[in-house]
């Protein structure tokens, strides 16, 4: 299946939470009138677009409809649509450069796909012709460890790994000067999946991120959030205290394939002015997509 399809297939959900109710609404409403648009409303906070996002998205819509003199809500889809790119407003973007290497931290809360994401993210530029190194920087359990060798197996990198327990710092810095010696384009940090309420782990991601400025100026050159479609409204508290706390650069959306909360990548864009830079549609290992504005709105509405 195509980037394409697997895009529109993972967007189902979202679809039927989403433009399904849009286009329901429109064969209940023949007439754009004020319990309309409350409805509208309704829909687009249920679908996770946020309520302040939605509510904007509502009055852009008044003023277009106003504009062009729409008088019925059968063409109201078209226009919504447009709203909702003028929103996301971005063209593909790939990660920051610096170095060499370029220097990725990726950070998250347990349970988001932060470690499959990594492994993807090294499957997608191996497949570049870049070479790529793995830290191993969730020192805390045994299990992250292991479960990213296995991902670097699965891809074919190589890993740089401290016992459990060790510096989470000291592991940044090791692979720092692994990938120098070895030449790597691109080394990828995995760190903690971290309670973002705990403030001595917040702190542990800064130290991370000094360390590696400190060897090589400008590093990290990338923090990317991976956060869980699934998780709706949560997902955008997360990226702001991550974002306070690291400053992250970039955001990865996963898991979209299974949740009907795929709206928040609107919200998300809009409250946070941080760029989407991937998108998660599915398990497999080519399942990490350079997110494109267009392609998913167009898959939204499609």
């Amino acid at each position: 299946m195509s980037v394409w399809g697997r895009l529109k297939e993972s967007l189902t959900k979202t679809r039927q939470g989403l433009v399904g109710k849009i286009e329901e609404l429109t064969l209940k409403h023949r007439v754009i009138d004020e319990e309309f648009y409350e409805e509208l409303e309704e829909i687009l906070i249920q679908a996770d677009v946020g309520v302040d996002t939605a509510l904007e998205l509502v009055q852009n819509l008044k003023k277009e409809v106003k504009e062009r003199q729409v008088k019925v809500t059968a063409a109201l889809k078209p226009l919504l649509k447009e709203q909702i790119l003028a929103l996301l407003d971005q063209d593909p973007i790939q990660l920051n450069q610096g170095g060499p290497p370029t220097v990725v931290v990726v950070v998250g809360v347990n349970g988001v796909g932060k470690t499959t994401t990594i492994g993807k993210l090294a499957h997608y530029y191996k497949e570049k012709g870049q070479r790529v190194l793995l830290a191993a920087a969730d020192t805390f359990r045994a299990a992250a460890i292991d479960q990213l060798e296995i991902w670097g197996q699965r891809v074919g990198v190589d890993v740089i790994k401290h016992q459990e327990g060790s510096d989470p710092a000291a592991v940044a810095f090791d692979a720092l000067n692994a990938a120098r010696a070895r030449r790597a384009d691109l080394v990828i940090i995995d760190t903690a999946g971290r309670l973002h309420t705990k403030k001595n782990l917040m702190e542990e991601l800064k130290k991370i991120n000094r360390v590696l400025g400190l060897n090589l100026p400008g590093a990290p050159h990338e923090v990317l959030l991976v956060i869980d479609g699934t998780s709706g409204q949560n997902a955008i508290s997360q990226a702001r205290l991550f974002g306070e706390a690291t400053g992250v650069t970039g955001i990865v959306l996963t898991k979209l394939d299974g949740t009907a909360k795929g709206g928040v990548i609107i919200g998300v864009k809009k409250t946070l002015a941080i760029p989407v830079k991937f998108i998660g549609l599915g398990e497999r290992l080519d399942d990490l997509s350079l997110f494109n504005a267009a392609e998913f709105v167009d898959a939204l509405f499609d």
